[in-house]
């Protein structure tokens, strides 16, 4: 959520950074709703001073045998008058708030403006393999080595699932073993967060209300507070572990990172270049996540970026670091460098790792602050979050990039270890 008293100071500075991501930004009922809002603060407070003072008064003046019927009924009418107000102050509030809730967050300065067409592609790593023989999709694959059933997954929960079977599930496993293993060494704390989360959770993470319709929900409540639904992403979870607390300054950053299954609609129509892993309903993620001081979060960043980027090393696939345009990065965040590695069959790179900054945004909306060791005032917190890495596209990359002409599959050094061979190939 924005603060609204940089809206109200700088608002054609915040249309004009806003106007970056949204195709148009008008502030005009905002700022009379918030000077409605300041005026019947002081008008209210005002008859309450003047309603306590009088009511004070009043049993002095019958002892002194003063008709104070009169003054009674005027109190009266003032509380009638400070209900009136605290409910049109109530009603303003909330339109104050729907209005906040509903802005994305400011892009940074060094943020493009407009879409996909103004991403940055930062660096790139390792290159394009060239196969001497006709490459397979990793479809055909996973499906001739019998490591993955789309088949049978889709038979079991619709188009978009799938199985992981023998080796696949090992395969899988090791993935998610190896990244958890480096995050251990880099100081990060484990977490196993719930997987079924409350609407409160998602306004946090910045996803509702614009996105509500977006997730799986288990109890579809009309209302909010008591609706349930699947997280997309381990981020809206610990996004929430800190939610209405004070940390102490010494505390951050702190750093987390969990291992969820991710649940999406991804609704819409599907590219027949995406059919197998590349979109799915369910798939397994890693996500790292940051709280830190506003004067560390670029430093936190670029961290996490680094991070999610070595692992991609780690299995020795070509990718790329891009950096997105203001209309590209999800609605919370300032700021995000996306890591893509490269699928051959696509001739294209997909997302792997999207590391984002949300500044204060995020910690707004969940009331997330600290207060420094030599202040008494409390400040907002920076969040930031990282995948680390999502498994339904680093698998169909490394069946893709190593593959064999034979059909077989080297597996990458570092999942060796936890799958137990060298190669993939097909058990007779």
């Amino acid at each position: 959520m924005l603060d609204i008293n940089k809206i109200r100071h700088n608002p054609e500075e915040i249309k004009r950074a806003l106007l970056k991501r949204m195709d148009s930004v008008d502030f005009t009922e905002l700022l009379e709703w918030d000077a409605q809002r300041r005026n019947l603060i002081v008008l209210n407070e005002e008859k309450k001073a003047k309603r306590n003072k009088v009511s004070d008064d009043i049993p002095g003046l019958k002892k002194q045998g003063v008709d104070v019927q009169g003054l009674i009924s005027e109190m009266k009418q003032l509380s009638n008058e400070i209900k009136e107000n605290d409910n049109i102050l109530r009603d303003i509030e909330a339109k104050i708030h729907n209005f906040l809730s509903a802005l994305p967050n400011i892009p940074a300065d060094d943020v493009l403006p407009g879409g996909k067409e103004n991403n940055q592609v930062i660096r790139e790593w390792g290159s394009k393999r060239e196969f001497g023989f006709t490459p397979k999709h990793h479809v055909d694959l996973a499906t001739d080595l019998g490591i993955v059933d789309y088949e049978r997954g889709a038979k079991i929960g619709g188009y978009g699932f799938w199985v992981y079977t023998g080796i696949g599930a090992l395969m899988e496993w090791a993935l998610l073993n190896y990244f958890i293993t480096e995050h251990l060494k880099d100081g990060y704390t484990f977490m196993l967060p719930p997987h079924i989360l409350t609407y409160q959770c998602g306004y946090t993470a910045g996803q509702f209300p614009k996105f509500v319709d977006d997730v799986f929900k288990v109890e579809a409540s009309e209302e909010r507070e008591n609706m349930q639904f699947i997280l997309p992403t381990a981020e809206t979870a610990l996004i929430n572990f800190h939610r209405g607390e004070i940390l102490k300054e010494e505390e951050l950053p702190k750093k987390y990172f969990a291992y969820t299954p991710c649940y999406r609609k991804e609704a819409g129509s599907h590219r027949a270049e995406e059919r197998g892993m590349i979109r799915g309903h369910q798939f397994n993620k890693v996500e790292m996540f940051q709280y830190t001081t506003p004067e560390n979060s670029e430093i936190a960043l670029e961290e996490l970026v680094e991070k999610a980027e070595k692992l991609v090393r780690g299995l020795g696939l070509h990718h790329r670091v891009t950096k997105l345009a203001a209309k590209d990065c999800s609605a919370s965040m300032g700021k995000t460098y996306d890591i893509e590695v490269w699928i051959p069959s696509m001739n294209d790179y997909k997302e792997v790792s999207s590391a984002s900054n949300a500044y204060d945004y995020q910690a707004r909306r969940g009331n997330i602050r600290f207060r420094r060791t030599n202040t008494s005032k409390p400040e907002f917190v920076h969040t930031l979050n990282a995948s680390g890495l999502a498994t339904s596209r680093i698998f169909p990359a490394i069946l893709e990039q190593y593959q064999q002409e034979d059909g077989s599959v080297i597996v990458p050094e570092v999942l060796r270890k936890w799958v137990g061979r060298d190669i993939l190939k097909r058990e007779e």
